[in-house]
């Protein structure tokens, strides 16, 4: 019985996780209640409608990939126009801020300077309002906001730093789109500007602009760093934009084509939309309200044509906490946006598989097609657009929609845990439990009693005797706390963090100018620290004494022992003492010769751990003759 009440807990905690982080659509939320009226409706005419734009990452380099600029020059010429948004939003890492061999990072002007000539050339803020904002490589190696290197001051389109309101204002209502600014100041080099902060008066700031947009038909809140990495005061970020429509970010690049859709929705019924980098993806982004029913489409350069289902919208993306949603069920018309460079040959609309006819252009790139919705009532439908222009290309846009909001659509499990967990959170957790274990560990085996040799002597016992007699002796059970500890504690190099300001890195944070900013990849970078070499080394340790008492010394057991239960165990330690020299290498090239040399957790163990392996077969100790003593016995008896 206490077995399958320990298997339902765990269920139901497992039950409960998968909830949690599988929200579904649409969400009435948490947030004070707001009246829609059913009309105006969707109809035949194009109105109360507009369209933004939204394109992140953009990464231009002065080394790397010209094609990244090129294409975005012909974005700005060619598809701005034919889309001719209200609105672009650019949010964030508008260049690269890398050295040539990726390894340091800086602010590089050439590369804001092409970013701002691509501007001027294609005449694009003539043709939309431009707002771009910054990422965390826009502001590297940046010592203060008034530092000459804060180069998107300069060159950018909007200019001002920190977070801000701006209202878009149309004859059918006003449009609230707060900037979250997460950036870090002073700009740390790369990487521990990874996650963004937001301390108790930015906090403070946004809640302003949020009590700005009340009026607002809608609020769309966009930033550069997604809220699972930010780090913010209470009440935390989540909480400050529970009003909004949808939150847009950047920063994860789909994680290397791993994801490439990461969409969520908060617990108080925000969409929080990632979207892919233009930087290998060429990835944007149209938004669109119509009547105030919230639409978008995560859209690639080149391809063509665009199209977005404004009515009915996507169930899984509804929230009837935010938006008119019985407009649908009232709505009269279909409607679709449809655009492209050539003239639009046909757009073909399809309900649940069946053809249900061809929509007609109002107005623009707009198309309706009258319908009944109430037909569509029940259950869940799939609503399929195929548009066509003269060109011959074509493409086919389909989602699920339905008028009851009792039904439910689950987001993804691993896109929603990506969004909506606190990374700073559980990487710190992990860490320490990482090290406690390691340092309980020790004391355990430093206390407890000597092992007895039984047959047959597994694997397990020669663990345990080696962690023995390590723990019993002196060198290399202090060596062994001592590094865990330092790990935790110390500070692991100090360096310039920016150019011309030393500042100290710990586990727990980076101290640098009388800033102290919360650890967060820090605790990342300790975990592949313990992870990649101070356990390994601690079990590579052990390793090598368990030989030394079966009665090896250095050399010998290559020849007594088979090579492949050997040689593999050399190599991958080989590899992973390889692995902490590059990382001093990469101290040196990104935080200058000081780092390198004041580097206790770097450049000082790889010398520490050469010494503790020459010690490893050189120790003499009592308690190496008593166990190679023991196994001389214990061989003798067999």
């Amino acid at each position: 019985m206490r077995w399958l009440a320990a298997g339902l807990l765990v269920a139901a905690l497992f039950a409960g996780v998968i909830d949690w982080y599988s929200p579904s659509g649409p969400q009435q939320g948490s947030v004070e209640a707001r009246s829609f009226a059913a009309e105006p409706v969707p109809g035949a005419k194009a109105d109360k409608l507009f369209w933004i734009v939204q394109v992140s990452d953009i990464h231009i380099s002065k080394f790397l990939d010209p094609k990244r600029v090129s294409d975005f020059e012909r974005f700005c010429v060619e598809t701005i126009p034919v889309i001719q948004p209200a609105l672009v939003l650019v949010t964030g890492d508008v260049t690269d801020g890398k050295t040539k061999d990726q390894l340091g990072s800086d602010q590089i002007e050439v590369e804001w300077q092409t970013y701002q000539t691509i501007l001027k050339r294609s005449k694009v803020m003539e043709k939309t309002k431009w707002i771009d904002i910054k990422g965390n490589h826009d502001t590297f190696n940046v010592p203060n906001l008034e530092s000459v290197n804060n180069y998107y001051r300069k060159y950018s389109a909007w200019k001002k730093d920190g977070s801000f309101h701006y209202m878009h204002r149309t004859p059918f209502g006003k449009y609230s789109f707060i900037c979250v600014d997460a950036t870090l100041s002073p700009g740390l080099k790369k990487p521990y500007n990874f996650f963004g902060i937001l301390n108790a008066n930015k906090m403070e700031e946004l809640s302003s602009l949020a009590a700005g947009s009340r009026d607002s038909n809608h609020s769309i809140w966009f930033g550069h760093y997604p809220t699972s990495s930010i780090i913010s005061s209470s009440p935390g970020i989540r909480m400050a934009m529970r009003s909004a429509t949808a939150y847009l970010c950047g920063h994860f690049h789909t994680l290397g084509g791993l994801m490439p859709a990461l969409h969520t929705r908060h617990q108080h019924g925000t969409l929080e939309l990632e979207l892919g980098d233009w930087k290998y993806n060429r990835k944007y982004r149209i938004l669109a309200f119509d009547h105030d029913l919230f639409s978008f489409a995560d859209l690639r350069f080149e391809e063509w044509p665009v199209v977005l289902i404004t009515n009915p919208k996507s169930f899984l993306y509804s929230s009837s906490a935010h938006e008119p949603l019985q407009r649908i069920l009232h709505s009269t018309h279909i409607r679709i946006l449809a655009f492209s460079p050539s003239p639009i040959k046909f757009v073909k609309v399809n309900i649940d598989g069946v053809h249900f006819g061809n929509a007609s252009k109002a107005s623009g790139p707009l198309y309706v097609l009258k319908w009944v919705p109430q037909d569509y009532s029940q259950g869940f439908h799939e609503i399929s657009v195929t548009v066509q222009d003269a060109s011959g290309k074509s493409t086919t846009q389909f989602h699920k929609f339905a008028m009851d909001e009792n039904l439910s659509l689950k987001f993804g499990f691993l896109e929603s845990w990506l969004l909506l967990t606190d990374h700073h959170i559980w990487v710190q957790v992990v860490f320490a439990l990482m090290v406690i274990a390691q340092i309980v560990l020790l004391i355990i085996f430093r206390y407890r009693g000597k092992p007895t040799l039984k047959r047959p002597l597994s694997m397990a016992a020669h663990t345990t005797l080696s962690l023995h007699i390590l723990s019993k002796t002196n060198f290399f059970y202090y060596w062994f706390i001592l590094l865990s500890v330092y790990t935790a504690l110390g500070p692991w190099f100090i360096g310039a963090m920016i150019d011309g300001h030393l500042g100290a890195c710990f586990s727990f944070g980076v101290v640098l100018d009388g800033h102290f900013f919360e650890g967060s990849i820090t605790f990342l970078v300790g975990i592949m620290q313990v992870v990649f070499f101070n356990l390994p080394l601690m079990a590579y340790t052990c390793w090598c004494l368990s030989l030394r008492c079966q009665g090896h010394c250095f050399g010998s057991h290559l020849y007594n022992i088979k090579w492949y239960r050997t040689v593999p165990i050399h190599l991958l330690m080989a590899l992973l003492f390889f692995w902490q020299v590059h990382s001093c290498y990469f101290l040196l090239q990104a935080y200058g010769i000081i780092a390198f040399f004041l580097s206790p957790l770097r450049t000082w163990i790889v010398l520490l751990t050469l010494f503790l392996s020459h010690r490893t077969w050189t120790l003499q100790s009592s308690i190496f003759r008593i166990f190679i003593e023991e196994m001389k016995n214990y061989k003798s008896s067999e």
